[in-house]
């Protein structure tokens, strides 16, 4: 199979798909072998594809020059929640093809990134669209080019990205995620964190609506006071660190 990513760039699914395990951020999904900062950047000089440029944050996939073999990924959390109602139009197919892909030529390319976040109950799934459209029509494939991480496709088209059991792979920065399963609190504060930093809550948040401060206090709290789970617990507090800095404060 071949797909069609922004602006026309093609890259052919392969029987390889990457055996790195995924980081997520809460802003974004990593999927990346780099430890750092500075490592990260050697990695994006010795490859190409798609990256950010100063203000511009797309999302990424990266390339090795020698084979054109996919060698990382980063997806950003769209801004936007969609609704329940809309979420659930999500189909269920067809089944993940693990896969990896080898982009058609040695160029660099914008990869825009998704506009809107679909959720299932418990945020078992994320899935990232590009536009709600999408959901007006079946999906063609899901190509898993890493574990839980999935490109879904729609008359040849990347048209979004899903990450399975994102709990599991909460961590910061470019830390492993903890191995251990994550706990059934750190599952309910993942789904409050999520909501408070996507729309259309964020802009009860920044327009000081009392309610909406109030479930960012009482999250802020939940995660400061929880004993298990540390490093998620951390991990989430770190992705409303900036709202409550801003906001959180009486």
């Amino acid at each position: 199979m071949r797909l069609t990513f922004d602006n026309e760039w093609r890259a052919t699914v392969t029987d390889d798909p990457l055996r790195i395990t995924p980081r997520f951020t809460g802003d974004s999904v990593d999927v990346a072998q780099y430890a750092d900062a500075k490592e990260r950047e050697r990695v994006l000089a010795g490859t190409f594809g798609s990256q950010e440029w100063l203000w511009d944050t797309p999302d990424v996939l990266r390339f090795e020059p020698a084979g054109r073999k996919l060698v990382g990924a980063e997806f950003q959390l769209p801004e936007e929640s969609a609704s329940a109602e809309e979420s659930a139009r999500v189909p269920d197919t067809p089944t993940v093809r693990p896969g990896g892909l080898r982009a058609d030529e040695v160029r660099d390319f914008r990869l825009e990134m998704c506009a809107v976040l679909c959720r299932t109950p418990g945020d078992a799934v994320l899935t990232g669209l590009r536009d709600l459209g999408v959901l007006d029509e079946p999906l063609e494939a899901r190509v898993g080019i890493a574990p839980d991480v999935a490109l879904l496709v729609q008359h040849g088209t990347v048209v979004g990205w899903s990450l399975t059991d994102p709990a599991r792979y909460l961590t910061t920065g470019s830390a492993a995620p903890d191995p251990a399963p994550p706990s059934d609190a750190t599952r309910r504060l993942l789904a409050e964190c999520l909501d408070l930093v996507t729309q259309p809550v964020i802009l009860d948040v920044e327009d000081r609506e009392p309610t909406a401060l109030a479930r960012l206090r009482a999250v802020d709290e939940a995660l400061r006071n929880q004993h298990e789970d540390r490093h998620r617990a951390d991990a989430l507090l770190s992705l409303i660190a900036n709202l409550v800095e801003g906001y959180g404060t009486r």
